[in-house]
């Protein structure tokens, strides 16, 4: 069996797969979604997925199980059923079907989708190359309350990356309203002075990514300090090196950044740095213990 969708607890294919007109996370954005990457038939940091769209599910109102779906068991029958080795899942859970609106009625049983595509990821050349990104002009608020959820109102990142897009970058770096980097558009961002990380705090209306949570694990499994803080454009010019990080990404040298006026600025060398690919390193070697059959 090929191309299965994981819909409402049942495996279907997925020319029949369908939510209803009147899904609160097709009308309102009232849903959460989780991307995850899949090696060799594992996937991999299921639990920490699972485990944050659960968290922010009860702070929605979703509730501490949305559906009463074994979600992590939803995740890997999807992946079975599709055959898949290396593969990109994602997880949506909205607040279901209802024609009354979200804060008068609730919503019906919630609606648990899981699809698994076939994943190809960039050849080693890029990871050579780096990533060039340029600052977007829709910014992150770090006072909104929900800026830390990964919810499907995504517009933000949508509007920041298909700029970038037109305009030849791989990535967009978003600010906050205060003119702080925050992330990147799919992405979270680290900064490298003198052999240590430099990164962007929560508080600075980041999404938690899991990722990021590995790295920073990493960093001090390596004896790397990480220091989270507000960090301005003018101090780009000033790093020694950068890195961008994503589930499916994993983590890719940031070499360029394309400032609000026009101006490209170099990371470093403009080359991927060594603690970029010691980190790079280790990454890798966690995913293949963990993802070993």
């Amino acid at each position: 069996m090929a191309d299965v969708v994981y819909l409402n607890g049942s495996l279907v294919p997925r020319s029949e797969a369908r939510v209803s007109v009147a899904d609160h996370g097709f009308l309102y954005g009232y849903g959460l979604f989780e991307t995850m990457r899949a090696y060799h038939g594992r996937i991999f940091a299921l639990e920490r997925h699972i485990g944050r769209l659960l968290k922010a599910a009860e702070v929605i109102g979703l509730g501490d199980s949305p559906g009463g779906i074994d979600l992590a068991g939803a995740c890997r029958d999807t992946l079975k059923a599709n055959n898949l080795e290396e593969a990109r899942l994602r997880l949506t859970v909205t607040n279901g079907e209802s024609e009354a609106f979200p804060w008068a009625g609730g919503g019906g049983k919630p609606s648990v989708v899981v699809t698994a595509r076939p994943f190809t990821p960039f050849p080693p050349e890029k990871y050579e190359q780096g990533f060039r990104v340029s600052v977007a002009s829709v910014r992150r608020c770090c006072q909104y309350q929900l800026s830390g959820i990964k919810s499907t109102g995504y517009l933000v990142s949508v509007l920041a990356r298909r700029e970038a897009a037109a305009r030849g970058f791989d990535e967009a770096l978003l600010l906050n309203e205060r003119g702080h980097i925050a992330e990147g558009g799919t992405s979270n961002v680290f900064f490298v002075k003198a052999a240590a990380l430099v990164t962007p705090s929560l508080e600075a209306g980041i999404l938690p990514g899991i990722t990021r949570e590995l790295v920073l694990g990493l960093a001090a499994s390596l004896g790397i300090s990480v220091s989270q803080r507000e960090i301005g454009v003018p101090e780009l010019a000033g790093f020694d090196e950068a890195f961008l990080t994503a589930s499916t990404l994993e983590i890719m040298p940031l070499v360029a950044v394309r400032d609000e006026g026009g101006k490209d600025i170099t990371i470093g060398t403009g080359r991927p740095g060594d603690v970029t690919r010691k980190l790079m390193a280790a990454y890798r070697e966690m995913v293949a213990r963990e993802t070993a059959g």
